[in-house]
């Protein structure tokens, strides 16, 4: 039997068969039942911004045939794009440190692979998105996780780092963070960049869910270290998940690096999500309305889940989620997220999908849909399920 390479080991992404699972309850439910409840993923449920829509229309019909584009991402977006730093943060951000990708996922490979050798030891917080992980193992490079809890807000801390028995390569970071909806204050941000960038440690910060907070003051992590990468997506705010478009700031040693490698895994990101991308960068007042939306759906998630029994819940300052403790009544995370399936019609994750020691006693629920869908899904829950 021919060998299997490094790949095969990597674990699934749980969050996607819970996304298989309700695409097939729904479609063998009869006539007049409930209908399925997706608080299992954490889409936007709805598409582009009418800037971008109108955008996307005009380059189908004009001249230009939309084929590859520079590996680095069309100028006139990597421009759009350092307005937007600009205006959002009050950064500067040199040009030739911008680069378009495949979605933020497609940017985890390239920013791993640009900064780490194989064997390097990558430190994360747990609970993480999985791809982090899976991803690094798929690429030869070692995790280290660090359990958090509620009193940091399941994020990382300077002490954790130092507590460590090696000091890692590098530090993954998200604020706001999926699962948790938790963020770093701009003082925790700062502290952990400049630690990171004075000992050594290359810092990735996911910073994909900004625009989606809730009264907490958002802040980059180029703001306090010029060796941090950051990765950032349109998938999110920008409501265009299926468009697979994303970009990265990069320090000025890892932008050729990270090029040669998108030059041979991808050649460019797709040239039509490029020209939504960059109009939706001028739909501000439209997203806004969403994140609104957004959070009066996350008013009534969180009384909702109150009132069902979770009373552990990590607070959600941004994203979508809600990343609560199963009450003491509940079976484990699996058991609970396949009865509410079966007998709610509600999808929601087990937390075993972002940490494997403690995630059988979590579940996470995303709220990316109207307040009142809301409502029914809260309505279906009782502290028993």
């Amino acid at each position: 039997m021919l060998k299997a390479g490094i790949g095969g080991r990597v674990p699934p992404f749980r969050v996607m068969d819970v996304i298989t699972a309700a695409g097939q309850r729904a479609a063998s439910l009869a006539p007049g039942a409930p209908r399925v409840i997706r608080l299992e993923a954490g889409q936007p449920n709805v598409g582009l911004p009418e800037g971008a829509k109108a955008a996307v229309e005009a380059a189908l019909h004009g001249a230009d045939p939309l084929g590859y584009t520079e590996t680095l991402g069309r100028l006139s977006l990597r421009a759009a794009l350092q307005r937007h730093i600009g205006a959002w943060y009050g950064l500067d951000i040199a040009l030739s440190r911008l680069m378009v990708t495949v979605g933020g996922s497609g940017a985890f490979p390239l920013a791993f692979l640009a900064a780490f050798e194989p064997g390097d030891e990558v430190a994360l917080a747990s609970p993480y998105y999985p791809p982090y992980l899976n991803i690094l193992v798929a690429l030869g490079f070692k995790p280290i996780i660090m359990p958090c809890g509620l009193e940091t807000g399941f994020q990382p801390t300077v002490e954790m780092l130092e507590a460590l028995p090696r000091r890692p390569a590098g530090l993954i970071i998200a604020s706001p963070a999926n699962p948790t909806g938790s963020m770093l204050t701009p003082a925790a941000l700062e502290r952990l960049a400049r630690w990171c960038h004075e000992s050594g440690v290359r810092l990735i910060s996911d910073e994909i869910y900004h625009g989606l907070t809730y009264g907490k003051p958002i802040c980059t992590a180029s703001a306090f270290s010029p060796s941090a990468i950051v990765i950032n997506s349109f998938s999110k705010y920008f409501s265009m998940t299926g468009w697979r478009i994303g970009w990265m700031v990069l320090p000025d040693e890892l932008v050729r690096p990270a090029e040669r490698l998108a030059q041979n895994f991808f050649i460019s990101a797709p040239y039509i999500s490029q020209v939504a991308a960059e109009a939706a960068l001028g739909c501000h007042d439209e997203l806004e309305a969403r994140r609104q939306t957004y959070q009066a759906a996350r008013a009534v998630m969180l009384d909702g889940l109150h009132e069902a029994g979770f009373s552990r819940i990590s607070p959600p300052d941004g994203a979508f989620y809600c990343y609560a403790e199963l009450p003491e009544t509940a079976p484990d995370a699996m058991a609970y997220c396949a009865r509410l399936l079966a007998e709610k019609n509600l999808a929601a994750t087990p937390g075993l999908d972002f940490d494997e020691q403690r995630g059988q006693r979590f579940v996470r629920f995303s709220y990316c849909l109207p307040p009142e869908t809301i409502a029914e899904a809260m309505a279906r829950l009782t502290p028993s399920t």
